[in-house]
């Protein structure tokens, strides 16, 4: 069964004070989509990132592509 409401979470790595973004990984089979927000403004937007585009940046995240923040 799909559900078309996001559910939202965030990673266990996250612990930086507040500087997080949320998932909603349980779109990705039903919509081709992982719809992304910031953690701070659960209220403001959401960007939806095709589920090719995002695996393609963990990826890239897992790879070191993007150096340290």
């Amino acid at each position: 069964m799909t559900t078309e409401t996001p559910l939202w979470f965030t990673s266990s790595y996250s612990n930086n004070g507040g500087q997080c973004i949320e998932i909603a990984a349980n779109l990705l089979a039903a919509r081709g989509i992982v719809p992304v927000r910031d953690s701070k403004r659960p209220d403001g937007p959401v960007v939806d990132v095709r589920a090719d585009a995002f695996a393609s940046f963990v990826n890239g995240l897992k790879a070191g592509r993007f150096g340290t923040v």
